[in-house]
């Protein structure tokens, strides 16, 4: 049970959703980090008076210093700050909700020091998953998965330590705004339309993927990390209600899955008590009135980001951090209006094409191909 936590990312969507449920569980708050909404992080530092507070740039640091004159507060900024937070002594587990890459060095460091990682950060063990687990290991850190299709993995395991006895692993899918829409019917898909999700509030990065399938890749990048296992053990269905949240079928036929409303409160409340489960205040699932649960098969041809996805995963070395890192650069052009929604999937699959491919899994490397790759679409444009 976590008594001491530092959220990395306090200001996004599950940032503040750990808050609302560290208010419930009475947990401390050491050490918080934010981006550029230094408003939010004021009052968020009032409120919970952590030892620390870290922002993206010295500017807002600046800011956030005059808004906190008076409190004990240190104010940090940068990788610096970041790394400080990650790796406060205080802290018992450190909740990674960070968007993208730069996630990857703060988790390490906290790994470093044995602490309970509550993992928001799916591109952390996307681009460097070999290496994570096995320093968890060397460091006896605790990973706890917070994205609710992993989360759902690790209950539906719980008590299976031999992972023989695991056929495959089943991530479900909202299937995003645009399922069922054709080729055609997407070649111009607006910004507006992709960030209208049906199910889940989320930020606008992951909301893009999610329209595009490739949050569905990523997370089958995760999965292999998570739970040692192979590509071809990673299978992923569409689920437009989001009440199946993923499901385990075992070398005997029996299959569990794990069900709830859709509400990522629950996977964190998990992530911060696990071995424990918390009393939650909110209303549960009512299964007489949830309607009928649908499953269908992927659309790989309408959404070429999830085979995208699985070929990088099954060719392995540096591979998925080039996904990554292109899929970050291109989804950026997409939010500034700058590419199309097919062209995500044009500059992904043009850096998979063009940067080298490396054996190696070291973090020199990983963070040579991510770059390389960003240079990739920027040199496609």
């Amino acid at each position: 049970m976590t008594k001491y936590v530092s959220i990395l990312g306090s200001t996004g969507s599950i940032g503040r959703q750990t808050l609302e449920v560290v208010r419930q569980l009475s947990v401390s708050v050491v050490a918080l980090t934010a981006g550029k909404n230094v408003s939010l992080m004021a009052q968020q530092c009032r409120e919970f008076r952590p030892q620390l507070a870290v922002m993206e740039s010295e500017e807002s640091a600046a800011q956030l210093r005059q808004l906190l004159a008076g409190q004990e507060i240190t104010v940090l900024f940068g990788e610096e700050g970041l790394l400080a937070a990650a790796a406060c002594e205080m802290a018992d587990t450190v909740v990674t909700a960070l968007v993208g890459m730069v996630g990857l060095r703060p988790t390490l460091a906290a790994i470093a020091k044995g602490k309970r990682i509550a993992l928001a950060n799916k591109e952390t063990l996307v681009c460097a998953g070999e290496l994570v687990m096995r320093e968890a290991k060397a460091f006896g850190a605790e990973i706890i998965p917070v994205d609710s299709e992993h989360s759902a993995i690790f209950q539906c395991l719980m008590g299976c330590s031999d992972r023989a006895e695991v056929r495959r692993l089943i991530l479900t899918c909202s299937g995003g705004p645009f399922y069922g829409k054709t080729q055609q019917e997407l070649q111009n898909a607006t910004k507006a339309d992709a960030l209208r999700h049906p199910n889940w509030r989320m930020g606008d990065k992951i909301t893009i993927d999610c329209a595009t399938l490739m949050n569905k890749g990523l997370e089958l990048i995760e999965a292999m990390r998570l739970y040692g296992l192979p590509a071809q053990k990673v299978d992923v269905l569409i689920h437009r209600q989001s009440i199946v949240h993923s499901l385990v079928e075992f070398r005997d036929g029996a299959m569990l899955a794990q069900l709830g409303v859709p509400d990522m409160r629950v996977p964190i409340r998990l992530a911060l008590t696990y071995p424990q489960r918390a009393e939650n205040p909110e209303k549960g699932l009512d299964l007489a009135s949830c309607g009928d649960l649908t499953f269908a098969l992927p659309d790989v041809e309408s959404f070429p980001c999830l085979q995208l996805a699985r070929d990088a995963a099954q060719r392995g070395g540096n591979a998925c951090a080039v996904l990554n890192g292109a899929n970050e650069a291109a989804v950026s052009l997409y939010l500034a209006d700058k590419i199309g929604f097919y062209d995500i999937a044009r500059m992904v699959r043009h850096a998979l094409e063009t940067v080298p491919y490396e054996e190696a899994q070291e973090l020199e490397g990983i963070l040579a191909a991510d770059a390389a790759a960003r240079e990739a679409v920027l040199t496609l444009l």
